[in-house]
């Protein structure tokens, strides 16, 4: 009687000060440390540690969705052997992260499906895990948003945001053409990173062609050069991956 008054107190201690899941797991830790004959030491780690993974996976769940991924994707998804080869020997370097610590871009380049989101995405994800805070976003969403926080007298709010990720994610560059004024802002905002931050571009286009979505030549230079300034450029360019799973369906449905 008195080991359960002092369980149930113990639970009550835990709730007020916030340990909600602690007090819930604690009967049944009390149960299995009893039975095994665990010292108080071990029952009090076992209890603390799994708070601390509760907690723990609370937070990479939050930095995931405030990061604002368009899908989730994982490395373990990857099938490597599927890969490009200008992915396939370079991707275990990436994923140990050094880039960002090493605060070096990454741009993805190549044919339509062929697994650039997909790295970008799990890559940036593995970032989140790992306690980083992340931003993934589309270039034509991040310019709309450059746009209408200058509009709104904003834009400096926006940019101190923008500097301080670990690391930010441009997908889609060079789905949409974008003006002077656009390629401009574009290009400082990418800027206020250079060499203090990483970040990942994916893009369908060669470098030589992205005169094709900012007109500006200079412009273009600048910005290429700022990109790829000791970055890791890796080509992407290979068969489609959408279209080799859709070719197996359409077999596979004969």
């Amino acid at each position: 009687m008195v080991m359960q008054q002092q369980n149930r107190d113990l639970q009550w201690y835990a709730k007020e000060l916030g340990l909600t899941h602690l007090a819930s797991q604690m009967a049944d830790v009390m149960k299995i440390a009893d039975h095994q004959g665990w010292s108080l030491e071990q029952t009090i780690q076992t209890l603390l540690e799994g708070e601390y993974e509760r907690r723990l996976a609370g937070r990479q769940k939050a930095r995931i969705k405030t990061a604002g991924f368009s899908q989730i994707k994982y490395l373990e998804q990857l099938d490597r052997n599927e890969l490009p080869e200008g992915i396939k020997h370079l991707l275990p370097r990436l994923e140990t992260l050094d880039f960002i610590h090493e605060h070096r871009n990454i741009v993805l380049y190549g044919n339509p499906g062929t697994g650039k989101t997909h790295v970008a995405t799990a890559l940036a994800i593995k970032a989140c895990m790992e306690g980083m805070h992340v931003l993934f976003t589309s270039v034509p969403h991040l310019i709309t948003q450059i746009k209408e926080c200058k509009s709104a007298k904003t834009l400096h709010q926006l940019e101190g945001r923008f500097k301080k990720y670990d690391l930010v994610v441009c997908d889609e560059f060079g789905y949409v053409s974008c003006d002077k004024e656009a390629g401009e802002l574009l290009f400082n905002h990418l800027s206020l990173r250079a060499d203090t931050k990483s970040t990942i571009i994916t893009t369908n286009l060669a470098f030589d062609r992205w005169g094709e979505i900012i007109k500006d030549k200079v412009l273009v230079t600048a910005l290429v050069d700022r990109l790829t300034h000791n970055a890791f450029l890796v080509n992407m360019n290979g068969v489609s991956y959408r279209l080799k799973e859709t070719k197996i369906f359409n077999e596979q449905n004969r």
